[in-house]
C-alpha cells in the first residue's frame, strides 16, 4: 500500500502542521477519538473524505443499533442525550416527535450531523478538514508520523496546491474501510476466514435458515474473499409537502434486477417473520406485499429509516462492492455510484413497475426522499453503506468465540484489557447472488444470532496493529468476520474510538507507544467518563460502585452478568477476588475458615480487608474499597 518510510517534509514547498493526534475519518468513531483526545488537552486534527461528519448516523442510519442500553455509555450516551434535548426543546416533551425519537435513539439524519458539528465544535482544540483524501501515509521505523491529504475541492492527488501534510504524535483511523492502517504498511483481513481457523462455527461459506438459524444444505465453512454487500440507507418522508418523488428512473434503470423481488411475492416469501421483534425493521403495511424490499422504521417528523431488506432471494446488492475496498478513488465512487443507482432504481421500480400490483405501487409512492435532507446530494445519502472491508491483523483477534454464550453458561470470555462492551447480535449480509438449487435464503446471510451472543468485552488489543507503532485502529478493528458483526455498530465503534482518544492521551503523556500504555490506568479514566467496559443486568449506572465492579469484571471477579452489588461479600468470594486483583496475598492467605482476619493485618494491608473484617459488608462495597485503594 502506500506508505512512505522517509518524512514528507522532505518533499520541496510541502508545508506540515503538527498536531498531537491525528484522526483520519469523521466517521462517529473518529469523531469521538477526536473529542476525546480533546478533552484530554491535545490537539487534534480531524480528516474526513466526504464534506459532512458522522459517517452512517449522520447519512440515513436514522435508528440505532443497541439492544442493550445498558451496555453502551460514555460519549454515545452522551450523543443521544443531545438529541433527546433537541427534540424537547423544539417541540415539548410530549410531542409525538420526541415519542419517535426513543429518548434520542431515533433521529433525522440532519439532526445527528448537527449534534456532532456542536460536539466538535464545542472542543476548540480540534481542527477539521472536510473533504479531504488520504492520499500517503509516512513511517519513520516502525511509526507513523504524518500523512497526506487532498484537498477534494480545490487540488488533483499530485497538486502540491491541494495537499496537506499533518504531523501527529498518534494517528487513529476511524475510516470504515481501514485505510490509514494500509496505507501505513499494517497488515489486515479481507474476506472471511474458514471454520478451521478459529474454530468459530458461522465462518466461512454458510446458509442458514433466518428463521429456525438451522444451517442448510451447501454450508462448507470454507474461507474466501467475499465481502458482505453495501447498500445505502435511505431518509424517506411520507409528508407530502416535504417529500421529492422519484419522477423518473435513475442512470442506467433496467427493470430485470428487480424482477426476483415478485418471484419472493408470488411465492409467500414476503410476508411477516414468525418471531416479531422490535427495532428489526418489521413494519407491518408492507407484510404480504413486494413493497417489504425495504426494512421501513417511523423516525421523527414524518420520516423513516429505510434499510435494503437482504431476506429476499432477489436482493440484487451482493457482489457489486467486491473491488470496492482495494479499489483507487475513482473506481471506489464508480462503484458507489452503482450502488446509489440500484438503490434508487428499486424505490422507482416498487412505485411504477406494472409487475407491481397497483395497491403496492400505491403503499410504495407514499415514501419519497425528504426534501429537506442531504440538500447537496440530491436528497441522497452521502455515505455509502459500508458494512466490512479491511480488519487489521492486531495484538488479539476477537472472533465468535469471545461474543457467545459457553457452553456451560455464564459471561462470555472475560478480557482484563477491557475497553468497550459489545452487545449487538452476529449479524451479516449476504455476500453473494441467489444460487442455483437456493430456495430458503443467500449465502453467507447470518441473521440477527441473538440466540447465541450475548453482552461482551471488547479488548483493547484489537485496536493495537500487530507491528505498526503510532497508530490505533477503532473501527477496522482485529476480528473475524463473524466477530466484525457484532463490532460493526456505530454505537459500539464511538466506545472504541472514545477508547483510542484517551489511549492516544496516556501514550503521549507517557511518551510511550500505544502498545506499551497503562492499560488499567485506562480503564479507569474511560470509567469515569461514564464507558462500560462489563455489562450487568442488576446495576444502575449512579450505583457507588458501578465502576468498580465494571472495572475487576475485567479481572474475572463475575461468573455471570450478575453484579449482586447490594449482596455480602463472602470469605471466599473476598479471598478469591483479592487474589485475582493480584494484591494482599498475605492477607488473603489470613482470611480463612477459622475465624475473620487481625484487624492490624487487615488495615496494613487493604481498608477494604479491614472493613470486612470488622463488619459484614457487600459485594459493592467490598470492590469500591478496593478499587479506591491507593495503587489499584
Amino acid at each position: 500500500m502506500k506508505y512512505l518510510l522517509v518524512l514528507l517534509a522532505a518533499m520541496p514547498g510541502f508545508g506540515a502542521r503538527e498536531f498531537d493526534v491525528v484522526v483520519i475519518g469523521g466517521t462517529p468513531g473518529g469523531v469521538a477519538a477526536a473529542i476525546s483526545a480533546a478533552r484530554a488537552g491535545h490537539t487534534v486534527a480531524l480528516a474526513e473524505y466526504h464534506n459532512h461528519l458522522g459517517g452512517m448516523s449522520a447519512s440515513g442510519l436514522g435508528k440505532s443499533d443497541i439492544e442493550n442500553r445498558g451496555a453502551i455509555g460514555g460519549l454515545f450516551r452522551e450523543f443521544v442525550g443531545r438529541i433527546h434535548q433537541d427534540y424537547i426543546r423544539r417541540y415539548g416533551a410530549g410531542s409525538p416527535n420526541v415519542k419517535l425519537s426513543r429518548e434520542g435513539y431515533y433521529y433525522e439524519p440532519s439532526v445527528a450531523e448537527r449534534i456532532f458539528d456542536e460536539m466538535v465544535a464545542a472542543e476548540k482544540r480540534i481542527t477539521v478538514f472536510k473533504y479531504h483524501r488520504l492520499e500517503e501515509a509516512s513511517r519513520t521505523g516502525r511509526r507513523v508520523v504524518a500523512v497526506r491529504l487532498t484537498n477534494r475541492a480545490n487540488g488533483e492527488a499530485l497538486e502540491l496546491r491541494g495537499a496537506v501534510e499533518l504531523r501527529g504524535k498518534v494517528f487513529i483511523d476511524a475510516t470504515y474501510e481501514g485505510d490509514l492502517a494500509a496505507y501505513a504498511g499494517a497488515r489486515y483481513r479481507l474476506g472471511r476466514e474458514s471454520r478451521a481457523d478459529f474454530n468459530e462455527l458461522h465462518a466461512g461459506v454458510v446458509y442458514q435458515d433466518y428463521e429456525t438459524r438451522t444451517f442448510l444444505t451447501g454450508t462448507t465453512g470454507e474461507g474466501d474473499d467475499r465481502v458482505q454487500a453495501y447498500t445505502f440507507r435511505l431518509c424517506l418522508s411520507t409528508d407530502p409537502a416535504n417529500s421529492r418523488p422519484m419522477r423518473s428512473p435513475p442512470p442506467a434503470y433496467d427493470r430485470r434486477e428487480y424482477l426476483g423481488y415478485i418471484d419472493d411475492w408470488k411465492a409467500g416469501r414476503m410476508g411477516p417473520p414468525k418471531v416479531m421483534k422490535e427495532g428489526v425493521g418489521y413494519f407491518a403495511p408492507t407484510f404480504g406485499t413486494v413493497v417489504r424490499a425495504l426494512s421501513i422504521a417511523e423516525i421523527p417528523n414524518a420520516k423513516t429509516d429505510v434499510n435494503m431488506n437482504p431476506r429476499p432471494l432477489g436482493f440484487p446488492f451482493t457482489e457489486i462492492n467486491q473491488d470496492y475496498t482495494e479499489a483507487g478513488w475513482e473506481e471506489r465512487e464508480r462503484i458507489t455510484a452503482r450502488i446509489r443507482n440500484l438503490t434508487q432504481g428499486l424505490l422507482y421500480f416498487l412505485q411504477n413497475d406494472q409487475a407491481v400490483p397497483v395497491e403496492q405501487r400505491g403503499l410504495a409512492r407514499r415514501y419519497n426522499p425528504a426534501a429537506d435532507e442531504f440538500a447537496d446530494n440530491g436528497n441522497f445519502p452521502w455515505q455509502l453503506y459500508v458494512r466490512e472491508a479491511r480488519r487489521i491483523r492486531g495484538v488479539y483477534t476477537l472472533s465468535e468465540n469471545d461474543v457467545i454464550a459457553p457452553p456451560e453458561g455464564g459471561r462470555t470470555r472475560v478480557h482484563a484489557d477491557s475497553i468497550a462492551a459489545g452487545e449487538f447480535p452476529l449479524d451479516s449480509f449476504p455476500v453473494r447472488k441467489r444460487q442455483p438449487g437456493h430456495d430458503v435464503a443467500l449465502e453467507g446471510y447470518l441473521f440477527m444470532l441473538d440466540n447465541i451472543t450475548r453482552p461482551y468485552q471488547i479488548p483493547y488489543r484489537i485496536m493495537v496493529p500487530e507491528e505498526v507503532d503510532g497508530l490505533l485502529v477503532p473501527v477496522a478493528a482485529s476480528t473475524t468476520h463473524v466477530a466484525f458483526s457484532t463490532i460493526r455498530l456505530e454505537p459500539t465503534w464511538m466506545a472504541l474510538g472514545q477508547a483510542a482518544g484517551r489511549a492516544a492521551h496516556l501514550a503521549i503523556e507517557s511518551g510511550k507507544q500505544p502498545r506499551a500504555i497503562d492499560v488499567a490506568r485506562l480503564q479507569r479514566d474511560l470509567l469515569r467518563d461514564g464507558q462500560v467496559v462489563t455489562y450487568f443486568r442488576d446495576i444502575d449506572r449512579d450505583d457507588p460502585a458501578y465502576a468498580a465492579m465494571q472495572y475487576f469484571g475485567t479481572k474475572g471477579f463475575f461468573r455471570d452478568y450478575h453484579a449482586g452489588a447490594r449482596e455480602p461479600v463472602t470469605r471466599q468470594q473476598a479471598r478469591d477476588w483479592l487474589r485475582l486483583a493480584g494484591v494482599a496475598t498475605k492477607a488473603a492467605a489470613h482470611w480463612d475458615s477459622a475465624g475473620p482476619l487481625a484487624r492490624a493485618d487487615a488495615r496494613t494491608v487493604l481498608p477494604a480487608i479491614a472493613a470486612a473484617a470488622e463488619r459484614t459488608v457487600s459485594r459493592g462495597e467490598f470492590c469500591r474499597a478496593l478499587y479506591e485503594s491507593a495503587g489499584h
